[in-house]
C-alpha cells in the first residue's frame, strides 16, 4: 500500500532528516525548497503526507495547507515552524492541519508522529478498498479475466487526481467505467458532469462547457455557468472526446494546465477544480496524424488509458449481464422473469454485438415485452423484431434493413432467414460444416441438406 509525502522547507538539511525518517517507513517522498516549488507539486501530484515550513522564501505554508486541503481534504498535514505559539497551532488546526512541528525538533516526536500517520492513512485505505470489494462495482457488471484487470485497475487510480482516458467501442460501457472512478474517488460526494462532445454543433460545445456572460452573443440574456464550472469540485466526463473540434481543443488543453477557465464575454478568470476523465471509440493516436487531434491535449488526457474489450471478446460475462440489465427491465416494465430458455441464452451467445452491451440491452429489452409467464424464449426477440428491418430483396445481405417494402412474398423473406442463419454458422464455425451444424442444433445431414439448397451452386465449393 503506497503512502507518498510531500516536505517543503527552504532549508535543505531539514528536508534531509524529514526524508531520511519517513524511508525508514517506506514512505516516497517529494521535496521543495520554495513555495513555488511546492505549489507545482501539489497541482501535479496527490499526497497522503504533507510537512509544511510555515514560512518560506516566496509564501506561506498556510496557504499551501489551503490549497492541499482544498484539493485532498485526506492529505495529513503537520506544519513546521520556528515560531511556535498558541496562535499558530489553533491557526493552522482550524484550516485542516493535523499537528505541528517546533524547531529544534525532537526526532522521536517526529518518528511518532509518522508512524501514527502511516497507520491512520493504511487503515483509512484497507476501509476504502474493502468498501470497493463489497458493492462499488455494481453497476460495472463482469468477472472476465479482462474485466477483473479493468477493475483491478480502476481500484488503483481513482484514489488519485490522475486524468483517465478509456478506450472502447460504441456501448462497451465507458462512461459506466466513468461513473465509478468517480465513485470510488475522494470526489464521491461531489459533481459528476458528463458532456458528450458529438452532441452538439461545434459553435455550441465552447459555451456550454465554459459558460458565457450576458449579453456575449445573440440570444445570452442572462449569465450561464458551463459545465466545467458546474463540476468544480467533482468529475467533468468528456464522451467522444475524439469529436471535440480543434480550434477547442487549446482552449481546453489551457484548462487542463492551469486549472482556470474565461467564460465567453467574460474578463475575469474562475479558478475551477475539476478532475478530467474522457472517453472515444477513435483512435486518437490516428486522428493525430491526421491533424484533427491536439497531441499536446492527447498526453494531457492519456495520463492512465483503460481500453474495454467489446462484447464479443467476453462472452462469458453474459449471463451477469442478462442478470443486471433484467433487473432494471423489470422494475421498468413492472414484469418478472422467472425463466431464460435455453435457445435463447444460446441465441445471445451467437451474435456479434456490434453494438456491445447496448445491443444487449436493446435484445432484452425487446425481448420482456412479449414474454409470458414469466418466461423469455428465443421468439420472443425475433416477435419483437422490428417488421420493418426484415431483409427480402438480396439473400447476401445480414438479416436487418432499414426499410420494409409495401408487398411482402413470406416464402422469400424465410428463404432468406435461413439462408443467412447458416451462413453465419458457417462464418461462426470457420468453414466447418460438422460445427456449423452443431451451432446449429441439426444433424449433418439436416445441415448438408439446407447448404446444398442455398449455397452449392454459388462457387463455394464442398468443404
Amino acid at each position: 500500500m503506497e503512502i507518498k509525502a510531500l516536505i517543503v522547507d527552504d532549508e535543505i538539511n531539514i528536508t534531509q532528516i524529514f526524508k531520511r525518517i519517513f524511508e525508514e517507513f517506506n514512505i516516497s517522498v517529494d521535496i521543495a525548497l520554495s513555495y513555488v516549488e511546492g505549489e507545482k507539486l501539489i497541482n501535479d501530484n496527490n499526497y497522503d503526507i504533507a510537512f509544511l515550513d510555515i514560512r518560506l522564501p516566496d509564501g506561506s505554508g498556510v496557504d499551501l495547507l489551503k490549497k492541499l486541503k482544498e484539493k485532498n481534504p485526506k492529505t495529513e498535514v503537520v506544519i513546521i515552524t520556528a515560531y511556535a505559539s498558541s496562535e499558530t497551532a489553533v491557526e493552522t488546526i482550524k484550516l485542516g492541519a493535523y499537528d505541528y512541528l517546533s524547531k529544534p525538533f525532537d526526532i522521536n516526536e517526529i518518528r511518532l508522529i509518522i508512524r501514527n500517520l502511516k497507520e491512520k492513512i493504511e487503515l483509512e485505505k484497507k476501509l476504502l478498498e474493502t468498501q470497493i470489494e463489497e458493492g462499488e462495482f455494481e453497476d460495472f457488471v463482469g468477472e472476465s479475466p479482462q474485466i477483473r484487470h479493468i477493475k483491478e485497475v480502476i481500484k488503483k487510480v481513482a484514489p488519485y487526481d490522475i486524468n483517465v482516458l478509456i478506450l472502447g467501442e460504441s456501448g462497451t460501457g465507458k462512461e459506466v467505467v466513468a461513473r465509478t472512478i468517480h465513485k470510488l474517488s475522494k470526489r464521491r460526494n461531489k459533481p459528476f458532469v458528463a458532456f458528450n462532445c458529438a452532441a452538439l454543433p461545434s459553435e455550441l460545445i465552447e459555451s456550454e462547457l465554459f459558460g458565457y456572460k450576458k449579453g456575449a452573443f445573440t440570444g445570452a440574456s442572462m449569465d450561464k455557468k458551463g459545465l466545467i464550472e458546474e463540476a468544480n469540485g467533482g468529475t467533468l466526463f468528456l464522451d467522444e472526446i475524439g469529436e471535440m473540434p480543434i480550434q477547442l481543443q487549446a482552449k481546453l488543453l489551457r484548462f487542463l494546465e492551469e486549472g482556470i477557465i474565461r467564460p465567453l464575454g467574460s474578463t475575469k478568470e474562475v479558478k475551477v477544480d475539476v478532475r478530467i476523465i474522457s472517453a472515444t471509440n477513435k483512435d486518437l493516436e490516428d486522428e493525430i496524424k491526421k491533424g484533427t487531434f491536439r497531441e499536446d491535449l492527447y498526453y494531457r488526457l492519456a495520463t492512465i488509458i483503460i481500453k474495454l474489450p467489446p462484447l464479443r471478446e467476453r462472452k462469458e460475462d453474459i449471463p451477469l449481464l442478462v442478470q443486471h440489465i433484467l433487473k432494471d427491465l423489470e422494475r421498468k416494465y413492472n414484469k418478472k422473469i422467472k425463466k431464460i430458455s435455453t435457445d435463447f441464452m444460446n441465441y445471445l451467445y451467437s451474435l456479434d454485438y456490434k453494438g456491445n452491451i447496448r445491443e444487449l440491452r436493446n435484445i432484452l429489452e425487446k425481448a420482456i415485452i412479449f414474454a409470458e409467464n414469466g418466461v423469455m424464449k428465443l421468439d420472443t426477440a425475433f416477435i419483437n423484431m422490428p417488421i420493418n428491418s426484415i431483409y427480402v430483396d438480396d439473400p447476401n445481405k445480414e438479416f436487418l434493413i432499414k426499410k420494409f417494402p409495401e408487398q411482402v412474398d413470406l416464402k422469400n423473406v424465410l428463404h432468406n432467414i435461413e439462408r443467412a442463419f447458416i451462413k453465419k454458422a458457417l462464418e461462426m464455425a470457420e468453414g466447418k460444416k460438422v460445427k456449423a451444424a452443431e451451432i446449429l442444433g441439426l444433424t449433418f445431414r439436416e445441415f448438408r441438406y439446407r447448404y446444398d439448397k442455398y449455397f452449392k451452386d454459388d462457387g463455394n465449393g464442398d468443404n
